[in-house]
């Protein structure tokens, strides 16, 4: 018996980024990725492991060697759209987010179950780890291109700052692709 639940919903993929590891987030928009176990290779948050972040600081001692399971950020096109608006902007360069993957027909993308997979044509399938919470880098990439609007991210994007997730099968992504999604067959948890 399968454990995850085919669903209805789609997400077509309107943005692909490479973030480069650099000292920013900025990422490149690109027309592939192509994802291995360790995620895409060159990018920020390549690899199997990574040191433990601020994120996890009530489990670990910053720095301690963990499983990653933030090798992909995965956005929604209609949440990046409320964020501009909310910030009083027309629109929002993902490529000021640190974004890997957005895509667009999800409804209430953030808050997918942790587990939930994206899965493409070409079987490619991302595993959700958990929403991803708005933190003030993407407020410096924003700031530098549109002086002014940079300290508005983080209020703005909360709730919609889209999921962090790693490569489950690997394989390539392509911009136009149409992923679906799979949740966790499992009642929700309620001690």
């Amino acid at each position: 018996m399968p454990v995850l639940r085919e669903t209805e919903y789609k997400g077509r993929v309107v943005w692909l980024g490479h973030v480069p590891a650099a000292a920013t987030i900025r990422g490149n928009a690109v027309e592939t990725l192509d994802l291995g176990f360790s995620g895409e290779q060159g990018a920020r948050h390549e690899g199997v492991n990574r040191n433990s972040c601020i994120r996890v600081k009530n489990l670990y001692p910053e720095g301690t060697e963990i499983r990653n399971v933030r090798q992909l950020s995965v956005l929604s096109a209609e949440e990046i759209e409320a964020t501009a608006q909310e910030m009083g902007l027309d629109r929002l360069d993902p490529s000021f987010l640190g974004a890997s993957i957005v895509l667009r027909g999800i409804p209430d993308f953030t808050h997918i179950p942790p587990s939930s997979r994206l899965q493409a044509p070409s079987g490619v399938t991302m595993t959700v780890d958990m929403e991803n919470r708005p933190c003030v880098l993407p407020g410096r990439e924003i700031e530098a291109d549109l002086p002014g609007y940079g300290a508005a991210f983080k209020p703005a994007a909360k709730g919609r700052r889209g999921v962090t997730a790693w490569v489950e099968r690997p394989g390539v992504l392509k911009l136009g692709d149409q992923v679906t999604l799979f949740v966790p067959d499992q009642p929700d948890w309620a001690p």
